[in-house]
């Protein structure tokens, strides 16, 4: 019948099988059922011939995908180790580097304001790399506190000191100094040239200092200027000092003069 050619195509039982597989169940039954299994069929869809190769595939892939990934997680634990050892090396010579630095501004500090006391202190959190830096100093007659509460002299040359306590920790052959008198009396610049002397003869840098100040050019070993003798042309003028004191004493006649 047409139903026993459908069940042999669907269900693939031959003749002898089919009656086997049916016992119990009416033709109407049978034929609901088959009509059901047809409707999940469509619903299926096709069967897929390449799906042993695609799932070969995807299994190569998924392979690939993994050992990637385990890469890429041995990549990044190495990378944090050595974001560690890197933190430690910098907090280690963070630490050293403030030290040095803090004992050379204690002592270039008292020797600028002749006498007082100042110190460095990290604020803010407990891993010197995240902390603050807070600049405490206590000119003589003074109480201690911060840089911001001195005046605009005190500042200054709080912040000479400082600025002299980094440079001796790594000096240089060379050092620019701009207008760094600008704010000091006379007194205080007497002060200033005198550090920078001292500083030029125990690490041997040579100290260009560009300034308006009288008493500092007068402490200089050479002068640099610029002077316009005609109108619209400049010509870059020298004076050495020394040479200059040096002849002076030289010559009787110049030092009676004086």
């Amino acid at each position: 019948t047409n139903l026993t050619e459908r069940l042999l195509e669907r269900l693939s039982l031959t003749p002898a099988q089919l009656p086997e597989a049916a016992e119990g169940i009416t033709a109407d039954e049978l034929e609901h059922r088959l009509e059901r299994l047809e409707r999940e069929q469509l619903v299926l869809g096709d069967v897929n011939l390449r799906a042993d190769k695609e799932i070969d595939e995807l299994e190569e892939r998924l392979t690939t995908l993994t050992l990637e990934r385990d890469d890429l997680t041995s990549a990044i634990a190495k990378l944090r180790r050595g974001i560690g050892d890197l933190n430690r090396n910098a907090r280690q010579k963070l630490l050293e580097a403030f030290e040095t630095i803090n004992k050379h501004f204690e002592r270039l500090f008292t020797r600028l304001f002749g006498g007082g006391e100042a110190q460095l202190r990290l604020v803010g959190d407990d891993d010197p790399l995240e902390a603050g830096l807070e600049v405490y100093a206590c000119p003589p007659g003074k109480k201690p506190q911060a840089l911001t509460a001195l005046s605009g002299g005190e500042r200054a040359l709080t912040a000479v000191a400082l600025l002299f306590a980094a440079f001796l920790t790594n000096p240089a052959p060379i050092c620019v100094l701009d207008e760094v008198d600008a704010a000091l009396d006379d007194a205080n610049v007497d002060r200033l040239c005198r550090l920078i002397e001292e500083i030029a003869d125990e690490v041997g840098t040579r100290f260009l200092v560009i300034t308006h100040h009288r008493l500092t050019m007068a402490r200089m070993d050479r002068l640099y200027g610029v002077t316009m003798e005609e109108r619209g042309v400049s010509h870059v003028v020298s004076v050495d000092l020394r040479q200059a004191d040096l002849f002076r004493k030289s010559n009787p006649a110049l030092q009676a003069a004086e």
